[in-house]
């Protein structure tokens, strides 16, 4: 099984991928990871491999696993989908 850095690695490739055709630079894209349903030992990989922008669905849940994630890693960008 790929470890979360690489998955985040194929990802940006591939945004990076459709991107030139169509004329745009990959940093106008935001990639934003869904985080919902995972606890911190999950989401930890990927802010170590460079993603700082989540989303949850959940208000309670993120209440439950993002201050203590927010305070180590306080460029985390975090929405409400």
């Amino acid at each position: 099984m790929e470890n979360a850095a690489s998955r985040l690695a194929d990802v940006r490739a591939s945004i990076a991928r459709v991107c030139k055709p169509a004329r745009r630079a990959p940093s106008d894209i935001t990639l934003i990871a869904v985080s919902k349903t995972k606890g911190p030992e999950a989401i930890l990989p990927l802010i170590d491999a460079g993603q700082r922008v989540f989303g949850e669905n959940r208000v309670q849940e993120a209440q439950a696993k993002w201050p203590d994630l927010r305070a180590a890693h306080p460029d985390i960008e975090l929405h409400l989908i």
